[in-house]
């Protein structure tokens, strides 16, 4: 099959077309592939080329199996193409106007005048993205041995999936096809034309006006990034408060975050309708019990992910589905049909990259090796990249209440971390919570300008079944921001100490510092 070269015009998220972009493309939608032929029966067919399929079919295709890949749109899915890689782009940039805007805290003067040059944050996301994408490429995973194969995918029986007018049978299967940008019910939304994470890192012109719908990690994180690049922007939330899974202390310091930076924050907001007067979009706002209208020159919808299951024929397989809660899976991520499997955004709730990259080592662990690995057991840490950043494991305070879970907590400021201090970066805290006389770790928040740098040691600390008191034990190098979790494990052990012991204890400290 030859796929016409301007279908890459066709593809929203490679415009503009620029050198970049088609590099992009050649990638990991390549305009001149074309399909193998099918060879025989797979050990598995995966459709989706996302975290979670590209993890499948390179593990499996590495231990010998014979695999074939089947990818519709761009290889690398939503974290390389309109996700994770050019939201972090964006945000390092807008990270640097912060800094340039505050250096004077630090003693360093810059001239006034300074101006955000938002073309080329925009051009530097796309050369650093399609830099990235090569590890996706159709032409990695062909050398890795796998039959990449570009195409819509439908199943046709319970060991076999259309492709392009190809047959693939399989001895088993992984469904990884992700998920999208759900469309919001609200009339006149689609027809007033909106962005969303699929379409935003498009954009070459700064939006002078943004509206972002929805305050979570989406939401706050670009809608921040856009009021340091220069957009007055305004974040509603429904809710009563942003970030509303996480930590109420961790979501409120970002809020004043955010609302330093500039960005207006409407909580308890509704949208009723959205229309289109020339290049303006109109917002119909009730909040508070008044209906107001607000103008914007570009509304970016940045909540809600639906799965990709409806163009997959699930039905042929004998899988079951829901269009809301995707494929049905049971902890060993197996479907309804026993051969196949599913992994991912498409099946999952925690829908992250490293999430998804777990998922797919469980499903080759079970596909191929009769294995009883099970998502249950998994420790799945999460970070919002917002500035700061909140970062969690494991279990909040209110889930172990509602578990009839007694804790302790133990909470660390970072003002008390030394070098949070000289570095300017006081604002946040750590709260680790344990299991009320013990050191068992069972949840963690982190906010701070790193915290997802620092998470990831509580969390190995949890799969390791070590708690404060090992924490406690072990050297931390000075200065560092994750001395907090150190400090908190030190917090632990002073309530193991005897009175006259605690007293020795703390006077040491206190002469350290």
């Amino acid at each position: 099959m030859t796929t016409p070269r301007d279908s890459l015009q066709s593809i929203p998220e490679l415009t503009p077309l620029d050198e970049y972009n088609r590099q992009l493309g050649q990638n990991v939608h390549p305009p001149d592939w074309v399909n193998p032929e099918p060879a025989g029966r797979y050990n598995m067919v995966v459709i989706g080329a996302g975290t979670a399929g590209l993890v499948t079919a390179a593990g499996t295709a590495g231990l010998g199996g014979k695999v074939a890949l089947i990818e519709r749109n761009l290889m690398g899915g939503d974290c390389l193409n309109v996700g994770c890689v050019p939201s972090k782009a964006l945000i390092r940039a807008a990270r640097a106007a912060a800094d340039v805007r505050d250096a004077g805290n630090f003693g360093v003067r810059v001239p006034e005048g300074v101006v955000v040059d938002f073309a080329a944050v925009m051009e530097r996301m796309r050369k650093l993205r399609a830099g990235i994408s090569k590890h996706d490429s159709a032409q990695r995973f062909k050398d890795l041995g796998v039959d990449v194969f570009i195409g819509d995918a439908k199943f046709s029986g319970p060991n076999e999936v259309q492709v392009a007018g190809k047959k693939l049978v399989f001895s088993k299967a992984c469904i990884a096809s992700g998920a999208r940008a759900v469309e919001l019910p609200i009339p006149g939304l689609h027809e007033a034309g909106v962005l969303t994470n699929e379409s935003v890192f498009s954009l070459t012109e700064r939006p002078a006006r943004l509206a972002v719908i929805g305050a979570g990690p989406i939401g706050v994180e670009l809608a921040q990034a856009f009021a340091r690049l220069g957009s007055k922007v305004t974040l509603l939330e429904q809710g009563h408060q942003i970030l509303g899974r996480e930590d109420r202390d961790a979501a409120e310091l970002v809020r004043h975050s955010l609302e330093r930076d500039g960005v207006e924050v409407e909580c308890c907001a509704r949208i009723t309708a959205v229309r289109r007067q020339g290049g303006v979009r109109v917002l119909v706002l009730e909040h508070e019990g008044q209906t107001t209208e607000r103008e914007f020159d570009q509304v970016l919808v940045g909540v809600g992910r639906q799965p990709n299951v409806e163009t997959l024929n699930l039905e042929a397989a004998g899988v079951a589905f829901d269009p809301r809660k995707g494929v049905q899976v049971d902890d060993r991520l197996r479907t309804t049909n026993s051969n196949v499997f599913a992994a991912g955004d498409v099946c999952f709730p925690y829908k992250f990259t490293h999430t998804a990259d777990a998922m797919a080592r469980i499903v080759i662990q079970n596909a191929l090796f009769f294995g009883r690995s099970g998502t249950s057991a998994l420790n799945i840490p999460w970070c919002t990249y917002s500035d700061p950043e909140i970062a969690h494991v494991g279990l909040y305070e209110q889930d172990a209440k509602e578990k009839g879970i007694e804790v302790d907590t133990f909470r660390i400021e970072m003002s008390q971390v030394d070098r949070a201090i000289l570095e300017g970066e006081t604002e946040g805290f750590l709260k680790v919570h344990v299991k009320k006389g013990t050191d068992q770790i069972l949840g963690a928040t982190m906010v701070s300008r790193h915290a997802g740098e620092s998470i990831s040691e509580i969390t190995l600390a949890m799969n390791a079944g070590a708690g404060l008191a090992t924490i406690a034990k072990t050297i931390h190098p000075y200065p560092t921001q994750s001395e907090a979790i150190k400090k908190a494990a030190d917090a632990y052990s002073r309530t193991r100490l005897t009175p006259t012991v605690k007293n020795i204890f703390d006077k040491l400290l206190a002469w350290r510092r």
